[in-house]
């Protein structure tokens, strides 16, 4: 679930707390703060980005990268597949239609749920789970792949947890793919044309927006490319590559920091291909 900072206010409609700092710090969040902002931004999030996601397609980042092109997940067909941190579950409709056996879970109820909406003028329902991406509500060994595109992992503190529980449930030989924002986007202004970094790369404190209250509205957390090689080798995975797509030639559209000028000259989004030894 890709968004960005023009995305990231409190919902007044909904009741949400008014917004009173944004800053780059350490605060006490469990990863709670995640659902409550994708449970009240659900439905503004699909209106602004539903038609690039599809309502059935698999789409891994804003660069455009498609499994149907670049088949990350290998022949699907007749396996059990998991997607954490679904959002509205366009990645694991497609993969139904592929002929794999897809659950779709996500933190957020209100996200799935407004991404029912998409049943119908996709032609394929697929059964979801709320659930959190570090407490996976199935049994050892249960899928054949699992995955996440953009969910789950940036909006935690403990990373560590959410690869643990992909390893747990998948069996031996099963593939755990996870797509994230490149590391070193994080050292740059959230502007797709912001090219002068001004954060260090090494700053692992969170960027976070606080109401007036002092609660945590949201958080999204950053890690660098070591961190999260460790994290996936920690969960006893076996990393076999890192994935950098290239921002593809005649795709202009701007989503947040990701853009065609900056897009010609860094990275913004890595996928992380592991398997279970």
């Amino acid at each position: 679930m890709v968004h960005d900072a023009s995305e990231r206010r409190a919902d007044q409609d909904r009741g949400a707390e008014d917004l009173a700092e944004v800053a780059f710090r350490h605060v006490a969040d469990d990863g709670t703060a995640a659902r409550r902002w994708w449970d009240a931004n659900a439905a503004e999030y699909l209106d602004e980005h539903g038609d690039f996601l599809g309502p059935a397609d698999f789409v891994w980042c804003p660069e455009h990268l498609r499994e149907a092109d670049a088949r990350l997940l290998g022949d699907v067909a007749g396996a059990r597949v998991l997607e954490v941190g679904a959002g509205a579950a366009q990645c694991s409709r497609w993969l139904a239609t592929q002929g794999a056996l897809v659950v779709a879970s996500d933190l957020s109820e209100q996200m799935l749920a407004a991404g029912r909406g998409y049943d119908e003028a996709a032609g394929v329902r697929v059964p979801t789970v709320v659930a959190d991406a570090r407490r996976l509500p199935f049994p050892d060994a249960t899928f054949d792949a699992v995955f996440t595109a953009f969910g789950a992992i940036p909006f935690v503190p403990d990373a560590a947890a959410v690869h643990a529980e992909a390893a747990r449930v998948l069996r031996p030989g099963g593939r755990w793919v996870c797509a994230v924002t490149h590391p070193v986007r994080w050292a740059f202004p959230d502007d797709p044309e912001g090219l002068t970094a001004i954060r260090s790369y090494f700053d692992r404190r969170p960027y976070v927006e606080l109401g007036a209250s002092g609660a945590v509205l949201y958080a999204e957390y950053h890690r660098t490319l070591g961190d999260h090689v460790a994290d996936i080798v920690g969960a006893g995975l076996v990393l076999d590559r890192v994935v950098e797509p290239e921002w593809p030639a005649g795709h202009d559209r701007t989503w947040g920091g990701w853009g065609p000028v900056r897009g010609a000259l860094l990275p913004g989004t890595a996928i992380f291909v592991a398997h279970r030894p």
